[in-house]
Order: structure tokens, then sequence, then C-alpha cells
């Protein structure tokens, strides 16, 4: 009988939202399998709501950390001051997609084909609703994005018309752009829409947004560096092969490739650059055009979505040098030359993370099975083996093991994406599902404009000084 009520009560609530719903009767009961992705979000916010509002209430006064002068001086680094639901990264096991590790999407998340790798359109189901898709739900968010995905022509236009020497970043951030013209959550305040709704027209620009990246990403490609003849999407593709078709790149195994790397690069916490500023400016109540915009200015950074860049270039530049036969010891002796003559090895460490990331592990592991004889594979897999001891001997560094951006780029030279300018547009691609989609549960929680409180340097001595009396 509860039971009854239970479904009865969640179809009222999800049928005005044109829910497609399915009986599935098991061994627990009748339980209901929403296959629409606003609807399934819609039957979760009202707990997650009253979630919010209990720990406000009981545990709001309560300290969650000191903030000491170093951190307030040094960007912040580790103050946990952000409420983000779609990731936490954990220095152990690495980033955690809704509480699930990179290992376990890979067997969980639903494929394209048996074995395969996992598809984004089921991570963007897992990070919008906090469950793992059952296939037909994955199958339903690709069909949703599949049919939102055309991109009007003045995009394109805008594209042509720009600087022929325009950075593909850029040309990414113009396109955005072009679009915010038919925000409809932009719209919907205008007309004065209740607070509590906004998070339906957010969602529905988000899903308009990562639904049309690839054709844009595609469009800068191909404009940038193949004489401007586009290729148009093929129906039958998944969101992330589409991406790789319409760029130009058929081998099942970039396709499986682009699946990959599109899903493990979705979401990285909030705190990193692209994310903390597409949340913020969407705390203003800015639209998703525009902070997701903000957040890719924030990704172009050398800092931030550019690294893989930098590491690609130091692997040319070490296969240059060293050539491709080069032994385990004659490997650690160029990486003591490097390090003493005062440079970086790039693709090594991380602020969070304490062991070797999921991420890399996972690429190394695609590359192992699909690129076993690859000169740049064989370099990063010696590089594994060498650079960790001697950063370990060094003592200076806290994380010795490598990162994402050590293996992402040699995955996409191997199949023939050698333009690095490009890289960080795939990269933000792949980021919109995560930010994004906190962005519309900001906006079902109602969380406020952030505003913190910055100190000028007499005020910081000033403060030092009192506590010290």
């Amino acid at each position: 009988m509860r039971s009854a009520k239970r479904l009865s009560g969640l179809l009222q609530q999800c049928r005005p939202l044109g829910t497609q719903l399915e009986e599935v009767v098991g061994l627990g009961g009748v339980r209901t399998l929403i296959t629409d992705l606003k609807a399934a979000m819609a039957a979760k916010i009202p707990k997650e709501q009253e979630r919010l509002r209990e720990l406000r209430k009981e545990c709001g006064p309560k300290a969650l950390g000191a903030c000491t002068v170093e951190q307030a001086i040094g960007g912040m680094r580790g103050i946990p001051a952000m409420l983000w639901e779609t990731s936490l990264l954990d220095p152990e096991e690495g980033i955690r997609f809704r509480g699930h590790t990179i290992p376990e999407l890979e067997e969980k998340l639903p494929s394209a084909k048996e074995g395969g790798e996992p598809i984004p359109e089921g991570l963007l189901w897992l990070l919008m609703t906090g469950e793992m898709p059952t296939v037909d739900q994955a199958k339903a968010v690709t069909e949703l994005l599949r049919e939102r995905s055309k991109v009007p022509d003045y995009v394109f236009d805008v594209l042509r018309n720009l600087h022929p020497n325009t950075h593909p970043m850029t040309q990414l951030c113009q396109a955005v752009l072009a679009l915010q013209v038919d925000s409809k959550f932009a719209a919907d305040y205008r007309a004065g829409i209740h607070k509590s709704k906004y998070w339906e027209p957010v969602f529905e620009d988000s899903i308009n947004l990562i639904a049309k990246l690839p054709t844009i990403a595609a469009a800068i490609y191909r404009n940038t560096y193949k004489g401007g003849k586009l290729i148009e999407a093929d129906p039958n593709l998944d969101w992330a092969a589409n991406l790789s078709h319409m760029m130009g790149y058929d081998d099942e195994g970039c396709l499986e490739m682009m699946r990959l790397y599109q899903t493990i690069h979705a979401d990285h916490e909030g705190g990193n650059v692209s994310a903390h500023a597409t949340h913020l400016v969407g705390s203003a109540l800015s639209d998703p055009y525009l902070s997701f915009t903000a957040g890719m200015t924030g990704l172009a950074g050398p800092l931030h979505g550019l690294a893989n860049q930098e590491v690609l270039r130091w692997l040319n530049e070490v296969r240059s040098e060293v050539g491709d036969g080069v032994t385990k010891e004659q490997m650690k002796e160029f990486v003591w030359a490097t390090l003493k003559s005062g440079k970086v090895v790039p693709g090594f460490g991380h602020a969070v993370l304490r062991k070797t990331d999921p991420r890399y592990t996972c690429q190394a592991g695609f590359a192992k099975r699909n690129m076993p004889d690859y000169p740049l594979y064989k370099l990063v897999a010696l590089l594994y083996d060498v650079v960790p001891d001697i950063l370990t001997q060094t003592g200076k560094v806290k994380n010795p093991w490598p990162n994402v951006d050590a293996h992402s780029g040699v995955l996409l030279q191997y199949y023939g994406i050698t333009e690095e300018n490009f890289y960080t547009v795939l990269f933000g691609v792949s980021r919109s599902l995560g930010v994004l989609s906190q962005g519309v549960w900001s906006r079902a929680l109602g969380l406020p404009i952030e505003r913190p409180k910055s100190l000028t340097m007499q005020a910081i001595e000033d403060r030092v000084r009192a506590q010290e009396l």
C-alpha cells in the first residue's frame, strides 16, 4: 500500500513535465523508471532543498576550517568554503562523481558497445540526478541532446567573421556568447519568474548549450585547421562520438577515446578556476551562456586548461633529445638534469591528490590496449617508472605521481588530432557537463550570490597584531 501511494504521488508530480514512465516489477516490488532527465531532477529537488535547509539550521554556525594568512594570500587554496554537489576530490582515490570513483564509472556507466568506454550522456544523468543511469536513461539523454543540437546559422556567421588567427578558445567563447540571445533563463527572469522556478529555465539553457557544443567545437576545428569544410552530424552516433566524427575522425578507436576523454574531464570539484568562475558568475544570476563563458576564459589560462599542451611539448622535447630507444638509466639522467637546471617535469604532482590520478590510470589502460607500440605512449610509461622516485628523492614534492595531463595529449596525438591549441576546447566541451549540472542545482537549492570578504595587507597586519596582544 505504501509503495503504491509513493508511486501515485510521483506520477502526479512528474506527469505535468511529460515524463516517460515504466512500471518495473522486481524483488523490491514496484519501482518507477524515469527516462526524462528533467522530470528525474524535479522528483529529487524537494528532498534536496529540505536537506539543505536542515543542514543550515543544524550546522550553520559550526566551523568547517580556519583560514590562515597564507591561504588568503595564496589563492584561497584548500579553504573549505563552497557547496558543490556534482563531484568531490579525494586525496587518495581521486575525483568522485556523485560518490563514484573513475574505475566505478568505467564499470557501471552505459557504453555505446559491449565492453566499450562509458558515454558522457550517462555521466550527465548521474551528475544531474545523483543516480547511476540505466541504459534506457542514457539513451534518452542521447536523444534529448540530439534533438537540441542544431546550431543557428548566426553562430556560424560569427565564427566565419572572426580574425583568422583567433585562438580556438576565444572562438568557443564568442560562439557561446552568440547563443546567449536565446537564453530562456534571461527571458524568464525579465518576465518575472519566481525564484523557486529558476532551476527550470537554467536546466533548459544548460541542456541546449551542452547539446550544441560538439557542433560548435567541430566547426571551430574545421574552420581553423581543415579549410572550413564542415561535416554533418551522424544521427546514429552519441554525443561524444559525433564530436569526433564532425571533426573528421571516424576511426572506432578514436570514437571510443573521445567518449572516455569527455567523461573523465567533466568535473573536478568546484574550486578549480573554470568551475569556480562558472559558479561565481552564475551566482549573480547570469544565465548559463554567460557563466559558462566565464569558466572557459579561466580554462584558457596556462595554469589551468593548457597544462596538457605543456606536457605534450615537453614530451616532444624529450624525444628530440634522447630519442625513442632511451633506456631507464638514460631517462633517469635526463630527468635529474632537467630538475638541476631549474625546470620542472610537467604532468606530475597535484594540489590535492597524493596518489596517481585515476584519470591518468584509465587513460594509460586505454593506451596499453589500443596503442601499445606508440612511441609517445612508451615514453609516458617510462616516465611513470622513473619520475616519481626522483621527485621523492628531492624531498620537495608532496605528490610525485602523474596527473591527468600527463597522458591526455598522447591519446589525441595518436589518432591524428595534433593541433595542440585546440585541446582546451575539447576540455571545455567536457567540463560543461559538470559545471552546468552544478549550475542547475545551485539555482534549485537557492544558493546566494558569492561574496567573500577581502582584506588589505594593512588590515591583515592589524588583525594578526590584535591576536598577538
